[in-house]
């Protein structure tokens, strides 16, 4: 089913940032193309192994893109907000998935759109084409510093890193306090920091012990950014 409306107050893929260099001819010819779909909570948007002939675009909700070990061990690589792109490695050469994309305690609203007919959009438009080059670079840059943190940084440096960087990305000021909202478990921040869901609990029971974080299901109340470390 394609999309040229709005969905329940979901915007249009038109209105996401990246296509805003986009003609309105060029944004007629990319409603066109989008498929529109919900997923319920938990469930896969794709699996290794599947095909890589499509691209996403976040709505609503929260995805995790992971993969496993050998011996069964999630590692999560990315979280994903609303407004962002993933699945887009086709465009440059991956035919086959390598991870997985998963909805978390939430229901996604995501757009789905071919690898080919984004590449003509593309060609047609340099800006969109600089853009998206622009999103793999940094995408590059994260994926080296989480390594060089992997390699330089203890377990409880990197958990204290991640809530700081997630605070600074997604939550809001309370008074002189800072509140993160998040569908993360003990266990998905564990998958993202490479360290264990005990680990995890030890530093924020540690954290709040300390005065430096509140926390319970779905939310961390940080009270000095600049004290927690």
């Amino acid at each position: 089913m394609t999309l040229v409306t709005t969905h329940n107050n979901i915007a249009s893929i038109s209105d996401f940032p990246l296509f805003e260099c986009l003609s309105l001819e060029e944004k007629a010819k990319l409603e066109e193309m989008a498929e529109y779909r919900v997923k319920p909570k938990f469930s896969y948007i794709y699996l290794p192994d599947e095909s890589s002939d499509q691209i996403f675009f976040l709505a609503k909700g929260i995805i995790k893109i992971a993969t496993h070990s050998d011996d069964g061990k999630e590692i999560i690589k990315s979280l994903f907000q609303p407004l962002a792109m993933f699945g887009e490695l086709g465009i440059i050469g991956e035919t086959r998935r390598q991870d997985l994309a998963q909805a978390l305690r939430e229901e996604v609203h995501i757009y789905a759109l071919k690898v080919e007919d984004l590449k003509k959009l593309m060609r047609l438009n340099f800006e969109l084409c600089d853009r998206i080059m622009g999103l793999f670079g940094n995408r590059l840059m994260r994926a080296e510093n989480k390594l060089e943190s992997l390699i330089f940084k203890d377990a409880r440096t990197r958990i204290v890193e991640f809530i700081k960087d997630s605070v600074h990305k997604t939550g809001r000021q309370v008074g002189l306090e800072m509140l993160l909202k998040h569908s993360l478990t003990h266990q998905d921040i564990a998958n993202i920091t490479c360290t264990s869901r005990q680990t995890v609990t030890l530093v924020l029971n540690e954290l709040r012990k300390s005065d430096m974080i509140y926390f319970n299901r779905g939310k961390i109340l940080v009270r000095d950014m600049t004290k927690l470390a």
